[in-house]
């Protein structure tokens, strides 16, 4: 097993940060070639998923997620601690705080098209996440 930790400074509710490139050093460094690596966020308002990076795609990503959890209805986590930010845990927990992509070969198994990223959801104008990568056999 390896294990390495990202740092990630985020400026802001609705920033997606391409991951994919650190991850797949992660697995270099590993030596692992066939295997597993994990990638999971430390926290309850942020998330990591897989999309095209690409503006239109993340456009889309955003605009859904606001959907799903708009900004201008009542949360009880609101009303309990203040914060505003009941819709950014209610995003995170509907896209998770983790995901596991297989290794062949040597490298992330990810389609063309296809990268790792963080979703910043927290409605604070800036973050220090810590995304932990874990590559196994």
């Amino acid at each position: 097993m390896f294990r390495t930790t990202i740092q990630v400074d985020t400026h802001g509710e609705g920033e997606i940060v391409d991951l994919t490139p650190r991850v797949a050093q992660a697995v270099t460094e590993s030596g692992v070639r066939e295997g597993l690596a994990t990638v999971f966020v430390a926290g309850s308002t942020a998330a990591v998923t897989t999309i095209e990076y690409e503006p239109g795609v993340l456009s889309d990503l955003s605009r859904a997620l606001s959907v799903i959890a708009p900004a201008d209805i009542p949360y009880a986590h609101d009303a309990a601690w203040g914060d505003g930010n009941g819709r950014s845990h209610v995003r995170a927990a509907i896209v998770g705080p983790s995901l596991s992509v297989p290794v062949i070969s040597g490298a992330l198994a990810c389609g063309t098209w296809q990268q790792i990223v963080l979703l910043e959801l927290d409605v604070r104008s800036s973050r220090k996440r810590t995304v932990y990568v874990t590559v196994v056999e």
